[in-house]
């Protein structure tokens, strides 16, 4: 059975609550990457601002100088090192999410699960990366 410390990314990128929004943008597309978990001073999971948290934020034209814990999700859903792939499918579907952070039993991040990261390593297909034109 395929489990999530099997396949999850051990390399996280991560931000603190008061980064501000436009920073953490920044770090999004200067990554590549889809998420930024965000962390207290234990590396414990306190929220995750997402692409689709950045596209919202400037739909909604909300001031980027604002720090993330103004936007970011607080009610983070995570998985554990133990969870089957298809345990982290059923979160990933019923909460219409893309990013699963990995945690501990204390709530510290360990990792992170995303379907980006899967298809790219997994499956073998690598996601382009947008460039601006």
């Amino acid at each position: 059975m395929l489990r999530i410390r099997d396949i999850m990314c051990k390399t996280v990128i991560t931000a603190k609550e008061d980064m501000p929004i436009l920073e953490a943008i920044q770090l999004l597309n200067d990554r590549h990457v889809g998420s930024l978990v965000v962390v207290d001073d234990e590396a414990k999971c306190i929220g995750i601002f997402t692409e689709r948290d950045a596209i919202r934020i400037i739909a909604s034209k909300f001031s980027v100088d604002q720090p993330l814990s103004k936007t970011m999700s607080r009610h983070v859903v995570t998985v554990t090192l133990e969870a089957s792939f298809d345990e982290a499918k059923r979160l990933m579907l019923s909460h219409n999410i893309r990013h699963l952070p990995v945690t501990d039993q204390t709530g510290k991040l360990i990792g992170l699960f995303s379907l980006r990261a899967f298809f790219d390593e997994v499956l073998g297909i690598k996601t382009p990366v947008a460039t601006a034109t």
